[in-house]
């Protein structure tokens, strides 16, 4: 059984900066891609950034390109978030979760049925 850990959110000023770890016990390839996806109050959860484990071919939705960056690091089992340049639109439970249905597209990569979920961080953009 995977288990995923988000660390790294907090309160932040618009503009600013964070970056959300996720630790795994041990992503394989066979979980195809980690995924960060995000809710907030009253909204459905909506995809931000995935990464395909096998090519590292990344999704990032509309709303934050330009802005996030998903990046892993082997040895470490981690996937980052690095969150810049943020808004208040931004603030919201955010979730890293691995192994999503078979897909063939980076969109479809970043849908919000995988199998396994971290707990959550809170991002809270304020100021």
């Amino acid at each position: 059984q995977l288990q995923l850990v988000e660390s790294g959110g907090g309160l932040v000023q618009p503009g600013g900066s964070l970056r959300l770890s996720c630790a795994s016990s041990g992503f394989t390839l066979d979980h195809s891609a980690i995924g960060w996806f995000r809710q907030a109050p009253g909204k459905e959860r909506e995809g931000v950034s995935c990464i395909n484990l096998r090519d590292s071919s990344t999704y990032q939705a509309d709303s934050v390109k330009g802005r996030f960056t998903i990046s892993r690091d082997n040895a470490k089992n981690t996937v980052y978030l690095q969150m810049n340049s943020l808004k208040p639109e931004d603030t919201a439970v955010y979730y890293c979760a691995a192994q999503p249905p078979p897909f063939t597209t980076v969109q479809a990569m970043c849908v919000i049925a995988y199998d396994y979920w971290g707990q959550g961080t809170q991002v809270t953009v304020s100021s």
